[in-house]
């Protein structure tokens, strides 16, 4: 039995790397198609987050040439997350298996031959792809990437070691996922939340061809953070473990004046003070502000407003 495959490719500002990565894509369809393991109506479907470049007129100029190629154009630019959201959408009901993966191809599309593979051979209704070492990434990066892993498993959320974004999932496993209804979405964390059968391909990835990266340093941050606080209660916990502690502190400090005062060894100790101020003062400041996130995300969560509007569509 052969299956229908959808690839997603979410693009904002692509047009230095698109018609490489479109070809190359079609290549491996073609393959998988001579194999028997997909469809010959199977394609893939670019998603413009709003891009400011030419990304739009090249997909749809690939279009024509090609009716296998669609397109999705958001109104705005919505994320990445919101913009893979979209392409699962337009075709939830169009295919038996998707692929999402980056525009930029760093991750290997010789992997998604591997994913059908276990799609099909081993009723693999999620496949997740996993990068098998980091050492192309900046020691920066390389360390950052390892201690936010480690810190959304100390913190409870259940994420794959080294994966991003490059997965297949199923029609089915799709339509669970879309059943989350939340704004600030965390598809790393949601992902392994469904719970259905799953495995991992291992791939090498690559240097970026052409054009700069989407993730600077302030997204890598915004976006860890996203992960972090809409999974986990912890931090507010470990704010009010920290309010615990320096409360603790605060009456051995005490202590430590009344005994002074009691053996004449008093000193004016006005550093010491100032010290302590501004000390405590920091860690209520960052303490409201861990608050204030999760107020922030309420606040985001309840106006309940859509994730993306779509302009234009692309179909076969």
């Amino acid at each position: 039995m052969n299956y229908k495959l959808k690839v997603i490719i979410p693009c904002y500002n692509e047009q230095e790397v698109i018609e490489t990565t479109n070809t190359t894509l079609l290549a491996i369809l073609d393959r998988l198609v001579l194999s028997g393991r997909v469809t010959e109506d199977s394609g893939l479907v670019y998603v413009d987050d709003g891009s400011k470049d030419d990304t739009w007129n090249i997909i749809c100029r690939l279009h024509e040439d090609d009716d296998r190629v669609e397109g999705v154009k958001l109104s705005a630019n919505y994320g990445h997350q919101n913009a893979l959201l979209a392409g699962m959408e337009a075709c939830r009901d169009d295919a038996d298996m998707m692929v999402t993966i980056d525009a930029d191809l760093q991750d290997d599309p010789e992997a998604i031959v591997a994913m059908v593979n276990k799609y099909i051979d081993d009723d693999c209704d999620i496949v997740y792809g996993v990068r098998r070492k980091r050492q192309k990434d900046t020691w920066f990066k390389r360390t950052s990437a390892q201690l936010f892993y480690k810190a959304m498993n100390h913190l409870g959320v259940r994420t794959v070691y080294n994966h991003a974004d490059f997965r297949l999932m199923s029609r089915r496993a799709v339509e669970m996922l879309l059943g989350y209804d939340e704004r600030n979405i965390f598809l790393r964390g949601i992902v392994p939340l469904i719970g259905l059968r799953s495995d991992t391909v291992e791939y090498d990835r690559r240097e970026r061809q052409a054009g700069e990266t989407k993730y600077p340093l302030r997204k890598m941050v915004d976006f860890a953070a996203d992960g972090i606080t809409s999974f986990s209660v912890k931090p507010v916990r470990m704010v009010l473990g920290a309010g615990f502690i320096f409360v603790g502190v605060s009456l051995l400090i005490l202590l430590y004046v009344i005994c002074s005062f009691l053996f004449g060894s008093t000193s004016p100790g006005w550093a010491s003070l100032l010290l302590s101020i501004w000390f405590v003062g920091g860690v209520i400041l960052i303490a409201l502000g861990v608050i204030g996130e999760y107020m922030a995300k309420v606040y985001l969560e309840v106006k309940h407003r859509p994730r993306y509007h779509v302009d234009f569509k692309l179909t076969s």
